[in-house]
């Protein structure tokens, strides 16, 4: 029976925070404008190195919250307005570029290909999406208020924010393979240098709009 009881808690806890990392997941903003700008610019390559690297960070933010390193977001101001503006900087930052370099691309490389974009390694690529997702301060804050909700008191905190995040990996790879699908059946028109140019303008835009609202967000 205590087994039994064990198993019952912990398949209640996963399909609990799936059901919540599920919801957070699908909803528009930041991940998915990454990853359809990058599956629209450089192919499906490019789109997964990016949702790979959003969910590395998700990992990483896991196992913080469950063993209480990320609760410093909360407990100290200091720690927090650190990541906050390291991270609004770093969107800023992405935005403009975005936003300036298409300016000038959209007359480009043949076959509506970005030469900026196709030239960018998997690396790159990889590198963008985990770093977005670091120094987003509110992903930290989610993971410390939602995640300790969902780990069972009789499990090691550490295994088992790292199940829960990996719930929430797998359900981001679903949807970015959705999107990275979607992106490729429209290829053709998408990868037109109007088109890429305004994705590319849209995604800047987006990117500033967290950043300015991460700069003026509070704990």
């Amino acid at each position: 029976l205590r087994g039994w009881a064990r198993s019952s808690r912990v398949i209640n806890a996963v399909l609990g925070f799936a059901l919540v990392a599920g919801l957070m997941t699908i909803t528009p903003g930041l991940d998915t404008a990454l990853v359809l700008r990058a599956a629209i610019s450089g192919g499906a390559r490019a789109g997964y190195a990016t949702g790979l690297g959003i969910c590395s960070g998700l990992l990483v933010w896991g196992v913080a919250a469950a063993v209480g390193v990320s609760a410093l977001l909360t407990a100290s101001q200091m720690a927090y307005n650190v990541l906050r503006y390291a991270g609004a900087a770093y969107m800023v930052f992405l935005g403009i570029r975005l936003i300036r370099q298409r300016r000038s691309d959209v007359a480009g490389p043949p076959e509506g290909v970005s030469e900026s974009v196709a030239g960018t390694s998997w690396r790159a690529h990889f590198s963008r999406g985990l770093l977005t997702n670091l120094l987003n301060p509110k992903i930290g804050v989610f993971y410390i208020a939602v995640l300790p909700q969902f780990l069972p008191s009789d499990e090691p905190s550490a295994m088992a924010g790292l199940l829960l995040a990996m719930i929430h990996v797998l359900e981001s790879l679903l949807w970015f393979s959705l999107l990275i699908a979607g992106s490729h059946v429209l290829r053709s028109r998408l990868q037109r240098p109007a088109v890429q140019a305004w994705t590319d303008r849209i995604t800047g835009a987006v990117l500033l709009g967290f950043g300015a609202r991460i700069a003026w967000s509070h704990p």
